[in-house]
């Protein structure tokens, strides 16, 4: 139902430090990938279960159709937008997050402002204050680096990630009895799907 064309959208960009710390663009791809699929789910569902309607194509999400979100979809529809398109959309950005956190907990002698916050730190060590004459001149707030920067982003995406999978594995829990049936949170639905293909690796959130 899903060409390998369309599975390519959910590819994440080359997994590289500089994607980390551009964290506009790693936010955007996040954005857009929780945008085209997650964000528009029961309309993404409901192209599914209108026979007159073409198949839901994450390229062309623009279309929506009125909602239905009591109307139950066949085994088989239910099974490949699961397979085929939410879960690989899930594992683009499982990947993108946990590669940038290990960025961020990994050594960073490329940070273009090192030598600025040497600077600033020993600055401050050399500074003589007398508080008496002037209380605030002995704050001094250190510069962040650029790995706390991007550590306190995968933080803020991670919980973000987490709300978007529970409200997305809801509404597909709702709309596909198969899933609903088996009681299964998104968790163990998505290592299972790992272990099919062959993937290593936990679930980001814990």
């Amino acid at each position: 139902m899903f060409g390998r064309q369309r599975q390519a959208r959910f590819d994440h960009p080359p997994l590289t430090p500089s994607l980390c710390f551009n964290t506009r663009v790693l936010k955007e791809f996040l954005r857009l990938s929780r945008s085209s699929i997650d964000d528009s789910i029961s309309q993404n569902l409901n192209a599914l279960s209108t026979p007159s309607k073409p198949p839901f194509d994450p390229t062309a999400t623009t279309t929506r159709y009125p909602a239905s979100t009591t109307r139950h979809l066949p085994a088989q529809a239910c099974h490949a937008f699961t397979e085929q398109i939410l879960l690989p959309s899930w594992q683009s950005r499982s990947d993108i997050l946990n590669y940038c956190a290990s960025v961020a907990t990994s050594d960073d002698p490329d940070d273009p402002d090192s030598l600025v916050r040497l600077a600033e730190s020993t600055a401050d060590r050399e500074r003589v204050v007398d508080e008496r004459l002037d209380p605030y001149s002995g704050r001094f707030f250190p510069r962040e680096s650029r790995t706390e920067v991007l550590a306190q982003v995968i933080r803020n995406e991670r919980v973000v990630e987490n709300i978007v999978r529970e409200r997305s594995w809801r509404v597909i829990r709702e709309r596909c009895s198969e899933f609903g049936a088996l009681g299964e949170d998104w968790r163990g639905v998505l290592d299972d799907w790992r272990k099919r293909k062959g993937m290593s690796g936990a679930a980001i959130i814990t």
